[in-house]
């Protein structure tokens, strides 16, 4: 690929966030106190403020403290006379450069995933053309409730990021996932993320995701288990900064990340030339895909019946993607996953070597391993030529903005230009 230029918002700080127009969304819950310390800490930083509360925030947190805070005045209600003429909510959401949701409430979330509108602050998020972050902020069983998850996931698919939750004590009494991110963090990950938009602007991501399935007939398969989350999580993190995206995927129950080309397959092989096929206008490469190492030889017209205690395949190996991608004379920035049951990291280094990629991340699966397939956090192991580093367990989400951020300083340190 032609040398590129990193751009100047590759090591964000607070300045990132100066003269930003933020607006912070507050919702109900006790985590609402810690929003007042979140609007001191984005003015400290050189943002303007503005404070738009659901009408159960303002039964923990009076508006006035926000008032106070920001310097303006706080938006709660849509029917406040004059409001609409003055700043309501199409005007204050075309006013922010991003809207802030901390803390987001369970209910909250379900309601703008399902494009609800029935307060102010939903309306402004529904309205806006923003980036939108949202700190979650709950009980830990309402956190892992599928129906959360599910919410939270689709609002990740369709651009918003979410920064947490965190794990720790809780008010209830309880400790687990659900409490929400401490202000001083939240801010940077905010000036983070808002300066990782830019980070992969004009780069073009090619990512394979998901597993394969070999049909031994019509009704069976043999193939591995993948949920897809993290290359889908990892295809919006790409979107979310700046990059265009094409995504190959195998057979998920996912849907498709907003603004992200989506290419379907399902075996190896039709993976295998879809990937080959969009290599020749990628700069980077990222191959999380679990793909199948063998497929049956030979698949039966009909469905095989049950005959004996025996039944003997004969497998053949399938196409190696990321050795091919490796390979090629004008080859992008290969970045590979590699998932074991065991000695991650000996693997990891074995794999960068063996498959000639630039990077590889790795992870432990199985029954006893805390994140991998089928569930929504992870842990990595990332190595290089020269370097290394681990991404400690966090959402498939937060793990993917991370290791997203990493991949462009490696590949703007392999690829920038010196002599312009």
């Amino acid at each position: 690929m032609s040398p590129q230029t990193a751009p100047s918002s590759r090591f964000p700080s607070l300045a990132d966030l100066h003269h930003k127009r933020i607006l912070l969304g507050v919702t109900g819950g006790i985590a609402a106190y810690k929003a007042a310390e979140v609007s001191r800490r984005l003015r400290l930083a050189g943002a303007e403020v503005r404070v738009a509360m659901t009408p159960a925030a303002c039964r923990f947190v009076q508006p006035l403290t926000f008032e106070a805070l920001s310097g303006h005045p706080v938006a709660y209600d849509m029917f406040v006379p004059g409001a609409e003429a003055a700043m309501g909510h199409i005007q204050l959401s075309r006013w922010a450069d991003a809207i802030l949701v901390a803390p987001a409430s369970a209910d909250f979330l379900a309601r703008i995933s399902l494009g609800l509108a029935d307060d102010l602050l939903a309306t402004l998020c529904l309205a806006a053309e923003v980036p939108l972050f949202l700190a979650p902020a709950m009980n830990r069983a309402m956190w892992l409730h599928p129906a959360t998850r599910s919410h939270a996931a689709a609002l990740a698919g369709r651009g918003a990021v979410l920064l947490g939750p965190d794990e720790g004590d809780q008010a209830c009494g309880e400790t687990g996932p659900g409490r929400m991110r401490e202000p001083a963090r939240l801010v940077l990950d905010l000036a983070e993320a808002l300066a990782a938009e830019r980070l992969l602007s004009g780069i073009r991501v090619l990512i394979s995701a998901g597993p394969t399935r070999e049909p031994i007939d019509p009704v069976r398969f043999i193939g591995n288990r993948s949920s897809g989350k993290m290359g889908y999580a990892l295809a919006a993190a790409a979107r979310n900064a700046g990059a265009e995206v094409t995504l190959v995927s195998g057979p998920v129950a996912l849907d498709a990340p907003a603004g992200v080309e989506t290419v379907r397959v399902e075996t190896a092989a039709e993976m295998h030339a879809a990937v080959m096929a969009r290599t020749g206008g990628a700069d980077i490469y990222i191959g999380t895909a679990a793909v199948a190492d063998y497929t049956p030889g030979r698949v039966a017209d009909t469905k095989i019946k049950k005959h004996g205690e025996q039944l003997e395949l004969t497998l053949i190996r399938t196409p190696d993607i990321l050795r091919s991608v490796a390979a090629l004379a004008d080859r992008p920035f290969v970045v590979g996953f590699a998932a074991e049951t065991g000695e991650v990291e000996t693997y990891a280094r074995a794999k960068l070597e063996a498959k000639g990629a630039d990077m590889v991340a790795a992870n432990e699966v199985g029954s006893g391993a805390p994140g991998g397939f089928e569930r929504d956090e992870n842990a990595l192991f990332v190595c290089w030529r020269g370097g290394e580093c681990h991404l400690p367990l966090a959402s498939k989400t937060e793990i993917a903005r991370r290791l997203i951020r990493l991949i462009a300083d490696r590949y703007y340190a392999e690829n920038t230009d010196q002599d312009p």
